[in-house]
């Protein structure tokens, strides 16, 4: 299985490109973040510049240890930046990996573009990395997450009660959803005809 961490990633399709994130595009972003509703069923709370910027260094901070591998996320239909996600809980050894940590643009949800986002990902991560599991997760009372993932072709597995400890200090109980390798060609076909990715190098 080859290390994720080897190269630059940048995946692409004609919707979006996600590219490896970097503390210099913290000033594209911080606008996008700055809008309170993108945090409300999240565990990171997000109310300063600070915050973000602190948000952002641990990302970077988890990059280096091996952590996870976070992208920002570019818009070509809009023509600019969008958000950020990231493959995060990376298992080499059990090969399983996360894809979370997602926050768009309000104005931009919705559209498609998490769509063809969550494509790439997938196929990257199943086609190029080998993963034999792809999971997901989100607040049990962030239904809108939870449709969206539902809607991609994962399947829920449970929930996981007081799971986790918010930034403000609250408990939150987290549902897990997951895709597996033999299940990935049928869903390709079936929810992504339309974003097939055309560069996963």
């Amino acid at each position: 299985m080859e290390n994720l961490f080897q190269h630059e990633i940048i995946l692409e399709n004609e919707r979006a490109r996600l590219e490896p994130l970097h503390i210099e595009h913290i000033p594209h972003l911080w606008p996008i973040a700055a809008h309170s509703s993108l945090w409300e069923h999240t565990s990171a709370k997000i109310e300063t510049a600070n915050d973000f910027a602190s948000y952002m260094q641990k990302a970077m901070d988890e990059k280096g240890k091996g952590l996870s591998y976070p992208f920002a996320i570019y818009d070509k239909e809009a023509n600019c930046f969008a958000g950020s996600t990231r493959f995060g809980n990376i298992s080499l050894p059990h090969r399983r990996v996360e894809i979370g940590w997602t926050w768009y643009h309000p104005s931009l949800q919705r559209t498609g573009l998490n769509r063809s986002c969550k494509a790439l990902l997938l196929a990257f991560g199943f086609e190029k990395m080998g993963f034999d599991r792809i999971e997901f997760k989100t607040s049990v009372t962030n239904t809108r997450s939870q449709t969206a993932i539902q809607q991609i072709g994962a399947t829920q597995e449970g929930i996981l009660r007081n799971h986790m400890i918010n930034d403000d200090g609250n408990s939150r109980d987290t549902v897990y959803f997951s895709i597996l390798k033999h299940e990935w060609p049928s869903i390709k076909t079936t929810k992504f005809k339309q974003d097939v990715a055309h560069n996963l190098e």
